[in-house]
């Protein structure tokens, strides 16, 4: 089957999804959000799952959830293709990634927390009995939000006879203790999630919304099965399963890449199958909707850096933590508008790549995998002085790295310039989301729309804020001399942010309702 042929078949696929969901109704229930992943059932139908190495019976269970094992590394030529010439490494990251977030159904007492406790663990332990922590198996993330620990737990800075004696929730919770001595007074490694100056809506769209959900769980694997098996596991409400703990409040469904082996890419194929303004300008073999290469090795922090305790002087959970070896995680929700991406606003090759990575580049026109920037502050400032812009990647360089040799706690060197965040962002057509339990106040349409749901992996929230303010031309010193929203700001001018929220993520030995064995 051609490329050409299997688009039809697409296209034809997505048409027959369409009609069903019409004469369903163009709100899906949550019945229906479960049995179905709509237009996404489509991906296993047009890419063959990248080869895995198995994962060894005797291989250990990594403690940290946001740790996927055995993602393979491909050498990129620059074309978005593996080859074996290529020099660039890339991650070959997941196919299929869905993320359920839910508020809890549990009465605020330690007699139901701690049984809770217990049938959560029970269901994540049978899922871990059938896959294996690994794309071709499944990764499991359960990240809990501020509301559960306000709500559930004790409230920061209180002490409780809810707790057996000896023990004190401020005890427990990360410390952020680079961020608590430059404002002088505590600030914990989870923050409540803000705005930035580039979360000015445009017209016809609310502010960004910042949510309070109690818990996310994220899923990936290469195979919607077994993604679908689990999200029924968890959010089922049989009585083996663990739906009776939660109230969903939303669904996100995407997908990454499938074109790193001369194969059309999961974005274009998809995007032109939902009819997506500008999809036919997204190149084929773009592992993401706006065209460049995001999974470079050098881009995602390497091994466990992103960790709470593994940065001396980061957070105070080394040595024994209660969270020793989870992390923080930021999830949103953009849109992207890539007819202005591909269009009036970015109209040629070397403006994208201008607004991608900085200005002042010129790689072979329709290079797709670019090395990252690298840049200094000093750098950007002198990019804005000559071309009065600045580039999206080039602009976080300076504040998402070690800014010196380090040598971890568990005793890694990482060389200056070694990125910190660990990034598991996908593409999605959800409009906003999947599934929601506010269609009014989410906005919800049943029409897709490019976008895509961000993740990054931290060990503090702070370090997500400076990355995110200096993606705005902000800095602690200085602000560049751009507007935010300006197409001279990075790619800041066709994203639009809807939704925002902060989560803890504990380890694998915490991660089902943490804090609450404490509990009497």
């Amino acid at each position: 089957m051609t490329n050409d042929d299997e688009n039809v078949f697409a296209v034809e696929q997505h048409k027959e999804l369409s009609r069903r969901r019409f004469l369903t109704g163009t709100v899906r229930t949550l019945g229906a959000a479960l049995a179905s992943a709509g237009i996404y059932e489509l991906i296993d139908t047009l890419v063959q799952p990248p080869e895995r190495v198995a994962f060894a019976a005797t291989q250990p269970w990594p403690l940290e959830q946001y740790i996927i094992q055995n993602v393979r590394v491909i050498k990129d030529n620059g074309s978005g293709i593996n080859s074996s010439n290529g020099t660039i490494l890339v991650e070959v990251h997941p196919l299929h990634n869905h993320v359920i977030t839910a508020t809890l159904n549990v009465p605020a007492n330690a007699t139901a927390l701690q049984g809770a406790q217990q049938h959560l663990e029970s269901v994540l332990l049978g899922l871990e009995q059938k896959f294996a922590p690994t794309p071709s198996g499944l990764g499991v993330l359960v990240a809990w939000g501020l509301p559960y620990f306000h709500n559930y737990i004790p409230s920061l800075g209180k002490t409780s006879s809810f707790f057996k004696a000896g023990t004190r929730y401020p005890d427990y919770m990360p410390v952020d203790l680079v961020t608590s001595k430059l404002e002088g007074h505590t600030v914990y490694a989870v923050q409540e999630a803000m705005t930035f100056p580039s979360d000015q809506p445009p017209a016809g769209f609310g502010p960004v919304h910042l949510e309070q959900n109690d818990v996310a769980v994220l899923l990936r694997s290469d195979s919607l099965t077994n993604v679908m098996e689990a999200t029924n596991a968890l959010f089922g409400t049989a009585s083996n399963q663990a739906g009776s703990l939660f109230k969903v409040t939303s669904m996100r469904i995407g997908f990454a890449g499938g074109g790193f082996y001369g194969k059309q890419s999961l974005p274009s194929r998809l995007a032109l199958a939902a009819n997506i303004p500008g999809a036919k300008s997204i190149p084929p073999h773009a592992e993401v909707f706006l065209g460049f290469t995001t999974t470079l090795q050098a881009n995602m922090g390497p091994g466990i850096i992103a960790n709470l305790e593994t940065l001396p002087g980061e957070t105070d959970q080394w040595p024994h933590g209660y969270f020793q070896h989870g992390t923080t995680m930021q999830l949103s929700h953009l849109f992207e508008d890539l007819a202005t991406w591909y269009g009036q606003g970015f109209p040629t090759y070397a403006d994208r790549v201008q607004a991608m990575l900085q200005p002042g580049l010129s790689p072979a026109p329709g290079t797709l995998t670019l090395n990252p920037p690298g840049q200094s502050e000093a750098n950007v400032v002198q990019g804005v002085n000559q071309y009065h812009a600045y580039g999206h990647t080039g602009s976080m360089a300076p504040v998402d790295s070690t800014t010196a040799p380090t040598t971890s706690n568990y005793g890694v060197d990482y060389p200056t310039g070694t990125t910190i965040p660990v990034r598991g962002d996908f593409n999605t057509l959800d409009n906003p989301f999947h599934y929601t339990s506010d269609p009014t106040g989410n906005r919800y349409s049943s029409k897709p729309a490019a976008g895509m749901h961000f993740l990054m992996f931290q060990p503090t929230i702070a370090i997500f804020n400076r990355v995110r303010l200096a993606m705005d031309g902000h800095y602690s010193d200085q602000t560049l001399s751009v507007a935010p929203r300006s197409p001279h700001a990075g790619i800041n001018s066709v994203l639009f942010t809807t939704h925002r929220q902060n989560y803890m993520v504990p380890s694998r030995l915490h991660r089902s309702f943490p804090l609450a064995e404490f509990l009497t």
